[in-house]
């Protein structure tokens, strides 16, 4: 086979696994957001388009992340009358969850994020992480600060 042909072959093969990827970045776009809880209620696109909601994603693994029931039930307490308040697991299974909650008190919806996709979608980059929506938009995506009050006090505003 001649370079040229050898080069246009390897063209080929590059530009169809671009497509292919374009492909796969738009379906998954389309689908949007849909995260099962562990209560078997579901988190979509359409319930982060109206009003506020507060998430706190984070994950059992994380030692940041140990006293996470202490650290969201009061927020969900002083914030659920404004804002739908949940968390979002970040990359573990439905087992080590409830395992880590076993005893606990959640008081508010735990979504899965099992393969990491919300989280990296949203920009999440420390756990806790704190995602804040406003009518469908991320008003704030960052650290889950010690006394989040006053961020969430000028963000939902």
């Amino acid at each position: 086979m001649s370079a040229r042909k050898s080069v246009g072959w390897l063209g080929s093969v590059l530009v169809l696994a671009l497509v292919a990827s374009l492909a796969t970045s738009v379906t998954s776009a389309r689908e949007g957001t849909r995260l099962t809880g562990l209560g078997g209620e579901q988190l979509t696109d359409s319930d982060l388009a109206g009003g506020a909601t507060v998430l706190v994603v984070w994950a059992s693994w994380s030692p940041r992340c140990r006293d996470i029931v202490e650290r969201v039930n009061p927020l969900a307490e002083r914030w659920s009358g404004k804002a739908r308040v949940g968390t979002v697991n970040f990359q573990e299974d439905r087992a080590a969850v409830e395992a880590f909650l076993r005893g606990k008190s959640l008081s508010t919806p735990v979504y899965l994020d099992a393969d990491g996709a919300f989280s990296k979608r949203n920009a999440v980059t420390t756990l806790p992480g704190l995602l804040v929506y406003v009518d469908g938009q991320v008003a704030y995506s960052g650290r889950l600060p010690e006394d989040p009050d006053s961020l969430l006090s000028k963000t939902l505003r």
